[in-house]
């Protein structure tokens, strides 16, 4: 779509993914005992590279300079939670680039920990927050 009439403003985006795992491989995680090297550090470094390709790999979403990528990771029982937030200024919004940013780096632990859990299930990628442009703030309630 046209973006050239839209208005530059602060975009944020926050979108969460989890990764069910065996308890057993959450304990291996959290001892970075997984033979691939440690688990939340490569997943952050895949999903800040993935949040600045998104426009490569999704035909229709714009490239936008994007300000701040952050990834954390929560160890629950038996499952990663995973929260990327992206900001930029820009002409559209960060949610793909959330999207993305999340997706990959929750690949990322399926693909360190699939040895381990040959049940591991990515789940629920969604989007927590948008805020920035003229539909204003969204929350997910």
């Amino acid at each position: 779509i046209d973006i050239g009439k839209k208005e530059v403003t602060l975009r944020e985006a926050i979108v969460e993914a989890r990764v069910n795992l065996k308890a057993s491989v959450i304990k291996l995680i959290k001892n970075e005992e997984i033979p691939k090297g440690n688990v939340m550090e490569t997943a952050k470094l895949a999903g800040v590279i993935a949040a600045k390709k998104t426009a490569e790999l999704i035909p229709f979403c714009h490239p936008i300079p994007i300000e701040y990528v952050d990834i954390k990771f929560s160890l629950k029982n038996k499952e990663v939670e995973i929260k990327a937030t992206v900001r930029g200024q820009a002409k559209t919004g960060v949610e793909m680039e959330a999207f993305t940013a999340c997706a990959i780096a929750a690949l990322t632990v399926y693909d360190m920990c699939k040895a381990f859990d040959r049940d591991a299930v990515i789940k629920s990628i969604m989007l927590l927050k948008k805020s920035g442009g003229k539909s204003g703030t969204y929350i997910r309630t």
